[in-house]
């Protein structure tokens, strides 16, 4: 229970609050809250492999481990399009953002500051054609779910929440609290 000279500091702050014109109550949101970057990441699965599967995956720069087709969103640019910008950017391949659905969860926050919005969808390895421009990306390959390469840690732990990967089975899902 929160004392009622607390609760009474509270409400006379909220009324002062909420009489100034709305662009400053939005600056001093801005100061007060905690900001977070924002990115869009597509995992892009074979449709046509069979078995456990096989995922698209980006080996960038320093080019030491693999990643995701992923990027940050740009001003008030919608996730599901920066995911489809952000694919074709750096893989080559082009789909109209209703072609990518949104994961379970669609977002992951992460403690140092950034958010993923996470997209999922699957095209045919045979017949996808994938282009890197050999500055951001050195190399985009089909790689299969029970023998991926290295990872970068933040892959790998974005993967672990969708049961892929070497960290798989040691994240709870996200929205699940830990047994």
């Amino acid at each position: 229970m929160i004392p009622r000279s607390r609760a009474t500091g509270r409400a006379v702050a909220y009324k002062v609050f909420y009489r100034l014109p709305v662009t400053m109550r939005r600056r001093l949101v801005r100061l007060a809250v905690p900001k977070y970057v924002v990115g869009a990441v597509t995992l892009v699965r074979d449709s046509e492999a069979e078995g456990v599967g096989r995922i698209l995956l980006l080996r960038q720069p320093p080019g030491y481990s693999w990643t995701l087709p992923a990027g940050l969103l740009e001003r008030a640019e919608a996730p599901v399009v920066g995911a489809a910008r952000e694919l074709y950017e750096e893989s080559g391949i082009r789909l109209a953002p209703d072609r990518l659905r949104p994961a379970v969860p669609n977002a992951l926050v992460h403690a140092k500051g950034w958010v993923d919005m996470v997209f999922e969808t699957e095209v045919p390895a045979s017949t996808t054609a994938l282009k890197v421009d050999g500055a951001e990306v050195f190399e985009a390959a089909w790689h299969p779910l029970d023998d991926l390469p290295r990872l970068s840690r933040a892959t790998a732990f974005l993967l672990g929440h969708y049961g892929i990967g070497p960290l798989a089975g040691t994240i709870p899902p996200a929205g699940r609290p830990p047994a």
